[in-house]
This record gives C-alpha cells, sequence and structure tokens, in this order.
C-alpha cells in the first residue's frame, strides 16, 4: 500500500513537472521596453535616431516589431507642438529600429514610439526623451 502511495505521488510529480515544462511562459507588453542607442544627437537635418527593443525579464533584443507610428516633437522644453520629420530606416542589427529626422533645433526632444511585438497581445508605447546639441 505504502508503495503505490510514493508511486502515484512520483506519478503525479513527473505529470506536474512536464505540464509546466510543456506551457509557454507568456510574457505581457509591459514586459517589453525601447530604449535610446544614445541619448544626444547633433543638430543635423539627416540626424540618426536608434533605438533597442529589450525583453526587461532577458534583456535581450527583440527583433520584428512592426512599429507603426513614430513622432518627434520638443515636449521636454515645453513646446509640444514643435515637431520634425521622422523617417524609418532599414535595421542595422536585429531589436535595433532606426529612423532619418530632420532636427534642426537644439534643445530637448521626444521620440514617441508604439509597436506590435510578435506573439503578444496589445501595444506597446514608449516615449523616449533625448538631447540634440548645437
Amino acid at each position: 500500500m505504502k508503495s503505490q502511495l510514493v508511486k502515484n505521488v512520483a506519478a503525479a510529480t513527473i505529470m506536474g513537472l512536464a505540464w509546466t515544462l510543456a506551457t509557454p511562459v507568456w510574457a505581457g507588453i509591459r514586459d517589453y521596453e525601447f530604449q535610446l542607442v544614445e541619448s544626444q544627437v547633433k543638430k543635423s537635418e539627416t540626424a540618426l535616431l536608434a533605438v533597442r527593443l529589450v525583453d526587461k525579464r532577458s534583456g535581450g533584443a527583440v527583433p520584428n516589431a512592426v512599429i507603426f507610428a513614430q513622432r518627434l516633437d520638443m515636449a521636454p522644453d515645453g513646446m509640444e507642438t514643435m515637431t520634425a520629420p521622422i523617417e524609418p530606416l532599414p535595421a542595422s542589427e536585429p531589436g535595433v529600429y532606426r529612423f532619418k529626422a530632420n532636427l534642426t533645433a537644439a534643445g530637448g526632444w521626444r521620440l514617441s514610439l508604439s509597436a506590435k511585438i510578435q506573439s503578444e497581445t496589445g501595444t506597446l508605447e514608449s516615449a523616449l526623451p533625448f538631447r540634440v546639441l548645437p
């Protein structure tokens, strides 16, 4: 009787462990963040901005996100209506997203991004402040 109980407990433990290992761990949209590659950029009509999309749990870069909205404005300096054109560029490495922008005014700027991440529900939205130097 005792050996049957031990067998049943062992079988239940193995089944529970197998279920745990077979069940994927789902991340939430809050487990991701955009990070500026550089927080200062020189003033230029063709300034290059780069952001890295990171899985905060592992620190690893996340490739193949779909960035469907981007905006540049001077909100950090109290001028949210002062915007600049921005254009997506091809990726230079997995998980790094690049943009070309017309940044002709020095000061505090904000890059706002909205993105979809594969296998995740919801939208990742980020507002990244940075400085444009003369």
